[in-house]
């Protein structure tokens, strides 16, 4: 996969540095530990997952020792097992506990990401694309998004800016699905998909009525029945999301409804950190 370009994690490591260091540093390195020490030590897995993050966890050493120093063994996107080294790093000593929380604070939330995603790509067979929503942490929305591409998953929209996403409360305040798909036509350019969210089969057939439709509809909440019903109708005529209290437990039965995409925000807004710690001495 593309690596992860340092502009969307520099000023989001230097900040968090920032954060734990305060007005008065690293208090306890600076008592514990003599000045100029060498030292060496590895990202451990401790539990098996896929690696996300790692450039821009490394980068919390970098900041703090310039001469620092990296050997990768497992990359991002890759699966690591538990008790396998994921890097091993040559720094300074106190630099090297200053960043140790910054670092792994990342690297296990973005893991975390990418290991949930490869587990729903895994459980819908191949069938179907699976993506993640805007709900991300502040902030932290490239990243996380970035972990889920890394798990094997497929990116929603990142902005506001990028598609016309009509949801049931843009609906309610346009007037209703017609008017809502007309005024998105007025607005739109060339270059910009229109998705609609939908709750029923009823307005389904209300937006398959329209005259221009929608690129993407959204089927929100709909039962595996209704799922299929909705591909049936639509015919190709467009893509299809399912969307909406998703679990592993219920994704194959979602996929193989025939719909194009189905979207979780659970890969991002509830997802359980892989656990992986920092061995001195590695």
């Amino acid at each position: 996969m593309n690596a992860l370009s340092r502009v969307l994690y520099e000023g989001l490591v230097r900040a968090a540095l920032a954060e734990d260091f305060g007005l008065g540093g690293d208090l306890t390195s600076e008592a514990t530990v003599p000045a100029g020490v060498r030292a060496r030590a590895a990202l451990v897995a401790r539990a098996p997952g896929v690696v996300a993050g790692l450039d821009a966890a490394l980068e919390a050493f970098r900041m703090l020792d310039a001469e620092a120093s990296f050997a990768i063994e497992r990359g991002d996107g890759t699966t690591v097992a538990a008790g396998e080294t994921i890097a091993t790093i040559a720094c300074d000593a106190r630099a090297l506990l200053g960043a140790e929380r910054t670092a792994l604070n990342l690297l296990c939330h973005l893991s975390g990401i990418a290991t949930a995603t490869a587990r729903y790509v895994a459980a819908a067979g191949g069938r179907v694309a699976i993506a993640e929503t805007r709900k991300t942490l502040p902030g932290l929305r490239a990243l996380q998004k970035y972990a889920v591409r890394a798990g094997g998953g497929a990116n929603h929209r990142f902005r506001l800016d990028d598609a016309i996403l009509i949801k049931d409360n843009h609906v309610a305040l346009a007037g209703g699905i017609t008017a809502a798909l007309d005024g998105a036509y007025e607005r739109a350019g060339h270059l910009v998909k229109i998705e609609l969210e939908v709750d029923t089969l009823a307005q389904l057939d209300e937006a398959l009525a329209h005259a221009r439709g929608a690129d993407v509809i959204l089927l929100d909440n709909f039962s595996a029945g209704d799922l299929a019903e909705a591909v049936r109708r639509t015919n190709g005529r467009a893509l299809l999301e399912a969307s909406g209290g998703i679990t592993l437990e219920s994704i194959a039965r979602i996929a193989a409804t025939g719909v194009d995409v189905i979207s979780v925000g659970a890969l991002t807004h509830s997802v359980t950190a892989l656990d992986i710690g920092l061995d001195i001495g590695a």
